[in-house]
């Protein structure tokens, strides 16, 4: 089923779907929308089928019926939308032509373990698979569609037997890997030069992840230096984590935010189909930041030269005996407002320092009150 989020959100719940697709014969794991292609989305079950729909008319465009002997654990589309590749409950990592229904690669047993294992195309058309080796080692691959029989890089993580989630962010190149059960997300970054994948860091909380879902690019806030945003399902909640790139300037960071895909379409269904090719669309993240509210300066310079106020002799100084105004006709009235101004805002911050002064008072006065209670009840008094 297909729906409509109205522009505002939802104001009541929905219980009518735009479009009903049917087509599978079991139930429906993976949804997944064409990168750049108008209403493109694809579909596979637990019949072992792919299906690819154009949503805007409610029709089948492709059947790949034959390509998958075993459960789909996941598929991904490349960067713009020809080809997709997907991980096989057969340890077989696929890459398929959808609109020829053809295999292009096939990498057998591309993590030789029997638990499940992911694969995601990268921005540059490598393959990104996770997976279990033969002594079920959590590991990490790196793959080149046009030689799949060695793989650019391998790393082993740990032994634990959750099934890891990789999670991409083709603006950064960085992949965030969440296991199943754990309660960390790793994060590497992937570069053209040996040894490929580089590991960042590890978020850590205290209770594991059921599962995981992440926040499109242009979903984050700009403002905040906000790089990823996950949410991590709980048995009964679901909690977002953030990650922030922490930085003293409060300009837009161009280096963190270079141009992503933005929601425009960049192809019809139509023209998809007929075999055009095109890349996302991309925009700038400039128009999304907020700059941080700043609090208005207000400059109060005291008249230096104003003469309303004759200078205070020093017996006086030393008594803190108040002297007399002086006369009106001694000073401009610019400068006699200026000064009534400026003594009604003292004597305003007078009394508020005068009533802290006084309420601190009294609180040290309750301090040493609970100390002197709580000593005498350590000395066995009260």
């Amino acid at each position: 089923m297909v729906w409509q989020i109205p522009e505002n959100g939802l104001a009541s719940p929905l219980t009518e779907p735009v479009v009903v697709l049917e087509g599978h014969t079991k139930r429906v794991g993976i949804v997944t929308w064409h990168p750049t292609a108008r209403n493109v989305l694809l579909s596979a079950g637990c019949d072992n089928v792919v299906l690819i729909w154009n949503v805007g008319t409610a029709e089948e465009l492709y059947r790949l019926d034959t390509l998958h002997p075993d459960l789909i654990y996941n598929v991904s589309w490349n960067h713009n939308g020809s080809l997709f590749c997907s991980a096989c409950k057969d340890k077989s990592v696929r890459i398929i032509d959808p609109r020829r229904g053809t295999l292009v690669a096939e990498r057998e047993k591309a993590h030789e373990g029997a638990r499940p294992m992911r694969a995601i195309f990268l921005a540059d058309g490598k393959v990104f698979t996770t997976g279990f080796s033969r002594m079920s080692e959590r590991q990490l691959a790196l793959w080149d569609p046009e030689n799949l029989e060695e793989p650019m890089a391998l790393q082993e993580l740990d032994s634990s037997n959750g099934a890891l989630l990789p999670f991409y962010d083709p603006d950064t190149n960085v992949v965030y890997v969440c296991g199943k059960g754990d309660s960390s997300i790793r994060y590497f970054e992937i570069t053209s030069e040996p040894p490929y994948i580089h590991f960042l860091n590890t978020f850590t909380s205290k209770e594991p992840q059921r599962g995981m879902g992440s926040m499109p690019k242009r979903g984050l806030e700009v403002s905040k230096c906000e790089i990823a945003r996950f949410y991590k399902l709980h048995e009964r909640k679901c909690e977002p984590i953030v990650m922030t790139v922490p930085r003293k300037s409060d300009l837009f960071q161009d280096d963190l935010y270079p141009d992503t895909a933005g929601p425009e379409a960049a192809l019809e269904a139509e023209e998809w189909v007929s075999g055009r090719d095109a890349g996302p669309i991309l925009i700038s993240l400039r128009e999304a930041y907020v700059p941080s509210k700043q609090r208005d300066l207000k400059v109060s310079r005291r008249n230096v030269l104003s003469d309303s106020r004759p200078a205070v002799g020093p017996g006086a100084a030393r008594s803190g005996a108040s002297t007399p105004a002086a006369p009106a006709s001694a000073a401009t009235p610019s400068s006699s407002l200026t000064g009534a101004g400026e003594a009604g805002k003292l004597e305003e911050v007078m009394q508020e320092l005068r009533a802290l002064r006084a309420l601190v008072k009294e609180q040290g006065e309750r301090i040493g009150r609970l100390e002197e209670q709580l000593g005498r009840m350590e000395n066995g008094d009260a």
